[in-house]
């Protein structure tokens, strides 16, 4: 899902203006400032043109000015600006699928409900993992609930997928991980056959990643009442490097790397549902990547954040690097690594890989002149061989993320909106 693509500007011709009427035209409802005025004229008719210092200036069909366009993207900023600093607040009575997506309406259930609610200084950062010291000792913490559907897919099931998500969440915080728990919610009349496979799948990513799980829980429901069988993860690792890591540390200059091509595991997960007369030679990028994160760690210990790319995409973790670092982002669809099939479905299927899931891909953001040396270190680990820089933290406008078209056009690339994806985690 692309948000206000300015590949074509209105009447065919331009590049760079379509992004920012569409915002304006959007964002015009909500501001009492600039209510519409009567209209004139009619679709396809020519506005007139009001007073200005410099005698006639343009004006579209209602009347209003027609800005140069500085200004009107100036205008367009301030008003997503002001739009994001309000309260977040849940506007819907009942909670939808979008809730789950990962996109704008899970931001705002997490903000407006969750943190409003146990707001402290290990939650507020909203990190993949929250840093607690206990005793003297760094440790990271994170819980994650699998839901994915279906539960056997091609390169993975939800088994592995469990133990390489929460392996994932900890090595981003900079922690090597250590234990795991599993609470397993499985629905009457789930064969044991599949069970087992699915437990013999954690036992052997545990193992690769060199994880335990050392404790658990399990609920069986009335048949009809969950979708065979969920899980639910918590992780425990230790921090032992010295710094910190998280997002709100990018700053202007700063380099945004991807660990290897994206969607991979989105896309497998939307084919291997069979609702799609679509065939692709697509597997899962569910993997361990604590291995990856400590060998960036070892050659870039001024890292300042690292994201694994999960619901939401890669689009997701961009925004959230904006927002966080109060800065802007601007990345480079050229750079941007995507297997040719991934991209293939995608167009078919009418969606940006850059908002598809991946369960074995990381961003990390670091000072730009390490960039070098991140992307030779991942590059030297298998996980990481396709590893490329994408675009940089910039001074402006904050919070926006713009993405420079292979055509040469910038357009926004927002959080997601809706729930256009299934459940892929």
């Amino acid at each position: 899902m692309t948000t206000g693509d300015t590949r074509q500007g209105p009447g065919g011709g331009g590049v760079g203006g379509s992004w920012i009427d569409e915002a304006l035209r959007e964002h015009d409802h909500a501001e009492a400032a600039e209510a519409a005025r009567p209209g004139v004229g009619g679709p396809g008719v020519a506005g007139p043109r009001v007073a200005g210092p410099g005698g006639a200036e343009p004006a579209d069909p209602r009347g209003r000015p027609v800005l140069p366009m500085a200004e009107r993207e100036r205008q367009v900023l301030d008003r997503i600006d002001r739009a994001r600093r309000r309260r977040p607040r849940v506007r819907e009575e009942r909670i939808t699928m979008s809730h789950g997506a990962g996109g704008k309406a899970t931001r705002t259930l997490v903000e407006a409900v969750f943190l409003d609610a146990f707001r402290n200084p290990q939650l507020e950062p909203l990190e993949d993992a929250a840093e607690l010291s206990m005793a003297g000792v760094r440790t990271a913490l994170t819980t994650d609930s699998y839901v994915v559907s279906p539960l056997f897919f091609p390169g993975g099931d939800i088994g592995d997928l469990a133990v390489n998500g929460t392996v994932n969440d900890l090595a981003v915080a900079g922690a090597t991980p250590m234990y795991l728990s599993a609470g397993f919610i499985l629905e009457e009349g789930f064969p044991v056959a599949d069970l087992l496979r699915v437990t013999e799948s954690m036992r052997d990513a545990a193992a690769a990643a060199g994880v335990r799980v050392v404790t658990g829980d399990t609920k069986v429901v009335q048949r009809g009442k969950a979708d065979g069988c969920y899980i639910n993860t918590a992780g425990v690792g230790l921090i032992a490097r010295d710094g910190q890591l998280g997002v709100a540390r990018s700053r202007p200059g700063d380099a945004i790397i991807v660990s290897g091509p994206i969607g991979d595991h989105g896309v497998t997960i939307m084919l291997a549902r069979g609702e799609l007369d679509i065939e692709a030679d697509i597997v899962s990028d569910t993997a361990p990547l604590n291995g990856l994160t400590a060998r960036l760690l070892d050659a870039v210990p001024e890292t300042r954040a690292m994201r694994d790319a999960t619901r939401g995409g890669v689009a997701t973790i961009l925004n959230e690097i904006a927002t966080a670092a109060e800065a802007g982002v601007l990345v480079r669809e050229d750079d941007i690594p995507v297997r040719t099939e991934v991209r293939g479905a995608c167009e078919l299927l009418g969606i940006d890989p850059m908002y598809v899931a991946c369960e074995g891909r990381l961003v990390a953001v670091v000072p730009g002149d390490s960039a070098d040396r991140a992307v030779a270190a991942l590059r030297a680990d298998p996980l990481g061989a396709d590893a490329a820089v994408i675009g940089h933290v910039t001074d402006g406008p904050p919070g926006i993320v713009q993405l420079k078209t292979s055509f040469g056009g910038t357009r926004i690339v927002d959080l997601l909106v809706g729930d256009p994806l299934p459940r892929i985690c």
